[in-house]
């Protein structure tokens, strides 16, 4: 069977760019890489990177939205996980949110991983996770 080496990645309908670039590049640190048209003609997107790009996250926005809040009820994605390193590095994602004002969860430690969970400002729900 062909393999995949890892998610390259990951793209979310926002309702408004001009919030949520901002929001993910300070709270994540991540830079605009490109933005561009759909190729349809319809809609836009900006690609946000960390410095190394192993962190990639479009950010997409459709002239059909009806600007609804995002719930993971809903068939399609439930959230996003971003690993860490490991427990002190998700401890200092943890303080790095609360700096900013992010609420969150706190480190819930569980069997085998450690996460902390945030939501972005159209309520998508993004975790840092720390495994073992």
């Amino acid at each position: 069977m062909p393999e995949m080496t890892s998610v390259h990645h990951v793209s979310v309908t926002v309702t408004d760019l001009e919030r949520s670039v901002p929001w993910y590049e300070e709270v994540l640190g991540l830079t605009k890489v490109m933005e561009d048209t759909h190729p349809d003609g319809t809609g836009y997107f900006v690609l946000l990177g960390n410095p190394d790009f192993t962190v990639l996250v479009g950010l997409h926005v459709h002239p059909s939205n009806a600007g609804e809040a995002f719930a993971e009820s809903r068939t399609g994605l439930d959230h996003v996980g971003f690993a860490v390193a490991d427990h002190a590095e998700l401890e200092a994602w943890e303080r790095r949110l609360g700096e900013l004002g992010v609420t969150h969860s706190p480190v819930d430690d569980q069997p085998g991983y450690a996460v902390v969970v945030f939501r972005d400002p159209d309520n998508l729900q993004l975790e840092f996770i720390a495994m073992g």
